[in-house]
């Protein structure tokens, strides 16, 4: 019903910047929360910057004053700006989104909240 499609990614030095995007598709009601985690090799998944369901964002403390999310709503996409890039920062960075979607049940039409992620977009950063 929805998917994400995630680019930007890619090799850069310690210090330079990249900037990931990622557009949602499909039958889309509307979006609440949408922003990126990431998931570095041997590593649990970790937020990284997040459109919150309040209208805030809400970043890990380890990106602040480095990363700025943004979004385009009318286009249903969301922008990670990443500056002054670590090798800290090497991970496969991941879309999510909570879309709401409608479907029938037993003739009932229902509000559904769906959680959805991207396929990832793998940022190395070399020292």
């Amino acid at each position: 019903q929805v998917q994400l499609a995630e680019s930007g990614g890619g090799l850069v030095q310690a210090g330079g910047s990249l900037r990931l995007s990622c557009v949602a598709s499909g039958h889309i009601f509307s979006i609440d929360q949408m922003g990126w985690y990431r998931q570095a090799p041997g590593k649990q998944r970790e937020l990284v910057a997040l459109f919150t369901h309040s209208g805030g964002t809400n970043y890990a403390d380890s990106v602040k004053g480095r990363f700025t999310i943004s979004r385009d709503n009318a286009k249903n996409t969301v922008f990670l700006e990443m500056n002054n890039l670590k090798p800290e920062d090497t991970a496969v960075y991941c879309c999510y989104a909570d879309p709401i979607v409608i479907t029938k049940v037993a003739g009932t039409t229902v509000h559904r909240y769906l959680e959805v992620w991207g396929q990832g977009t793998l940022v190395t950063v070399s020292s």
